[in-house]
């Protein structure tokens, strides 16, 4: 494909992909048809000559692939978080993958991590967060692919720190405990599978029945009982934002506790971090200051496409001292001066895209306000659906709503609750998931495209109100 035949196929996918999303709405939210659908209609063995058209291959993406997609960029798509991307960010994807550069160290593309760098300044002033996480002072920001791998390097960084250093040498050599609420992500638990520490290596900390957040008394008993039996309390994970409910843990507390073991926090803002670029829910970072590490996803709910993990730590060298591996073919003049940085010590495998690019386009395009504007009407529109759900004798919200997810059920068993889930999604007309809150059945109605309405909000309400009458009428 030369520079003209790309220029053409170009104009013909970029067509395509505004087609897509100006007619999105218009199909159903995920597919009804059977597994092994979509392998059927595919051959079975690849081309054997080149030169299809691009136009025969979007044929075929709108034939096979679209009717078996769930469509996650869907304004009544309202499963599990946001994962929402915007023109801005395609474009500056767009830009990474044609420029193809390799960004594993500061002198095998200079720009790639310097304006990474940058950036993540840039956002960590949107957030507010403590100057200690900017890279003017000991700490700094790196893009990682998911909240799950920066949960994995700040685990591995704990570990080097509670055990001397000797974990880069010679591994696991004691017990080491991991501590994160009953309501912390599952990449938590594969985190310390994968560094060594086992699944009963992580302590799981009971909740507030009422907030659904981290109990820092329990969380002190347990480093306690730790301490006790001779093992050694290695990382605390809390969350602002937890996945069911998006329950807050109260940091200010469990950093006190940390700070006096001297235990790493990490604090995983995966989806609620994209909160704090408006100041009425920096409320919700409030004791920020005593974490070493910290992370949100921009994929989520901050129109920035998968993959996009904003990771930070307060001491970048502890990080690089715990990850580095230097061989002598990536030996170079800028590393050994100590003046560069080289963010393939912040994560675990060696290369990486140019992924700075797509946040740059979106915080440009967007900036402060838009970003802002988006979250806001997205908290907005969470509370309108709260308040009918409210309105309903029939209906509960099962949990707070201090974002854009609303957990609720109807007042019937679980196997009543799960009909309701399983008649709307057949339906075509919404997506919707589930977690437990207190033991019980409870839908979650997550908001978050940028094209979502009070429309399809009120539409929403009313297919599940329809449903609900039909499921509870004799």
């Amino acid at each position: 494909m030369d520079p003209d035949e790309f220029r053409r196929a170009g104009h013909a996918v970029v067509d395509w992909i505004a087609d897509y999303w100006a007619t999105v709405g218009q199909l159903p939210v995920a597919p009804s048809d059977p597994p092994g659908t979509v392998a059927a209609a595919l051959p079975t063995t690849p081309p054997t000559t080149g030169g299809e058209p691009v136009e025969a291959v979007l044929a075929d993406l709108d034939a096979i692939v679209v009717p078996g997609l769930t469509h996650w960029q869907h304004p009544s798509f309202f499963g599990y978080f946001p994962a929402n991307t915007s023109g801005p960010s395609v474009l500056g994807d767009l830009v990474s993958s044609g420029l193809g550069v390799q960004g594993m160290l500061w002198a095998t593309s200079p720009a790639s991590t310097e304006l990474e760098t940058v950036v993540m300044d840039w956002l960590a002033h949107l957030l507010d967060l403590p100057q200690r996480f900017r890279s003017t002072g000991t700490g700094g920001g790196v893009i990682q692919d998911s909240a799950s791998s920066a949960t994995l390097v700040a685990t591995l960084a704990a570990l080097h720190r509670a055990s001397g250093g000797r974990w880069r040498d010679t591994g696991i050599d004691r017990r080491y405990r991991a501590y994160t609420s009953t309501h912390g992500h599952s990449s938590i638990e594969k985190a310390a599978r994968i560094a060594g520490l086992g699944s009963d290596g992580v302590r799981a900390i009971d909740v507030d029945p009422d907030t659904q957040a981290l109990l820092p008394a329990v969380l002190r008993a347990a480093i306690d009982a730790d301490l006790a039996a001779g093992d050694v309390p290695a990382i605390v994970v809390a969350t602002i934002g937890t996945t069911s409910t998006t329950a807050v843990d109260p940091i200010p507390e469990i950093g006190a506790i940390c700070a006096e073991y001297g235990i790493w926090l990490h604090v995983d803002a995966a989806y609620a971090g994209a909160a704090a670029v408006c100041p009425e829910l920096r409320w919700s970072h409030a004791g920020l200051e005593y974490a070493d590490s910290y992370c949100f996803d921009p994929h989520k709910w901050l129109l920035t496409g998968f993959d996009c993990d904003a990771f930070w730590v307060a001491d970048r060298a502890e990080l690089i001292e715990a990850l580095t591996v230097l061989p002598e073919f990536l030996r170079n003049a800028a590393s050994d001066s100590g003046a560069v940085i080289d963010y393939r010590d912040w994560q675990v495998p060696l290369g990486r895209r140019f992924r700075a690019l797509k946040l740059w386009f979106v915080l440009r395009w967007y900036g402060a306000e838009g970003l802002q504007a988006h979250i806001r009407s997205g908290v907005r529109l969470a509370e309108r659906f709260a308040e009918q759900v409210r309105a309903d004798d029939r209906f509960e919200v099962a949990a707070a709503h201090p974002f854009a997810l609303v957990c609720f059920r109807l007042r019937a068993d679980d196997d009543v609750n799960a009909a309701l889930l399983a008649s709307v999604n057949a339906t075509g007309r919404v997506h919707l998931t589930h977690t437990r809150v207190a033991g019980r059945y409870t839908l979650r109605m997550a908001i978050g495209s940028p094209q979502t309405t009070e429309t399809h909000i009120d539409d929403a309400w009313t297919l599940l109100a329809a449903t609900a009458k039909d499921l509870l009428t004799p």
